[in-house]
């Protein structure tokens, strides 16, 4: 119970860490490449975990396919898209800016296919957050010309959707089982497609450098182990739509991790889309805890 009082803020921040680890990582390996060996890392690692802790990889044939398929939408098609877009001149507050539609989308999905009641409050809440997330955003929007083009807007757009049809793919059909075992078939789903789109596009180099070593040790640690573990569980104790909305706040934390590390400058319009987008959220999870459960 305490782990999930603090996780949403938790998994916020640690997501954010995304698409700064993504401005390491790109001028010194491909898209593709780059994350099809985070992954491997990642079922590496939670295989060791796993088998240490005691737990069994052996699910059912049906369990497997579910979280491979959630894990090739989550990590291998909306990674994939975020990667290839910034690799390909989109900035990442762009990006970020247009995953901020997950949420909507999301709650679309999830009153339609998992039967989840979501109310005009919640409707309000995530309007109010997305405004929330322009604001945020709009010093990028004078470059919007230069660094989008229609092959990067596509695959942004495409990782969204990902994303929000593997969150829903997550709940409603690996609701039980390990986590850990789950998010290890999750990544094995992710690298088999990275790893297709690799061979066939790109021709697997890295430059080895500081920042590089840098980028993957964060990504696969803090965001494949701690962060998508987080979601995880997240999704997995609460209704879909209302854990999407979650990610309005990513794109201030991702700012707040610029001005930090980068210097960038933070105006009174994004200070106050950050409050904004906030009060979306809490609008959107208000009484989160009388909202009705769906049946197993």
């Amino acid at each position: 119970m305490t782990l999930l009082k603090f996780a949403p803020a938790l998994f916020v921040f640690l997501w954010a860490s995304g698409f700064i680890g993504a401005r390491y990582a790109m001028p010194w390996a491909e898209p593709f490449s780059f994350l099809a060996l985070r992954f491997f890392i990642a079922m590496l690692l939670l295989g060791a975990i796993a088998s240490m802790a005691g737990r069994t990889l052996r699910w059912k044939p049906v369990a497997i396919v579910h979280s491979m398929i959630a894990g090739l939408l989550l990590h291998g098609i909306y990674l994939g898209g975020v990667f290839w877009a910034i690799d390909h001149g989109m900035s990442a507050g762009l990006s970020a800016l247009l995953v901020g539609l997950h949420p909507l989308i999301t709650a679309l999905g999830a009153g339609k296919l998992l039967g989840e009641t979501v109310s005009l409050r919640h409707w309000i809440g995530l309007f109010v957050g997305l405004l929330g997330v322009v604001m945020v955003m709009s010093p990028d929007f004078a470059n919007f010309a230069d660094s989008v083009t229609w092959p990067t807007l596509a695959a942004t757009i495409v990782s969204v959707l990902g994303l929000s049809g593997g969150s829903l793919w997550q709940k409603r059909f690996v609701r039980q089982g390990d986590l850990l075992t789950g998010t290890f078939f999750q990544y094995g789903g992710g690298f088999i497609l990275t790893f297709f789109l690799a061979a066939v596009f790109e021709n697997q180099t890295y430059t080895l450098t500081g920042e590089l070593v840098f980028a993957m040790t964060w990504l696969v640690f803090v965001l494949s182990l701690g962060a998508i573990l987080l979601l995880m569980r997240l999704i997995r104790e609460g209704q879909a739509s209302r854990v999407a909305s979650l990610f309005y706040l990513v794109p201030a934390m991702t700012a707040l991790q610029a001005w930090v590390l980068f210097g960038e400058t933070l105006s009174m319009v994004q200070i106050s889309g950050m409050v904004v987008a906030a009060m979306g959220v809490a609008l959107a999870l208000r009484n989160v805890s009388s909202a009705p459960r769906e049946s197993a």
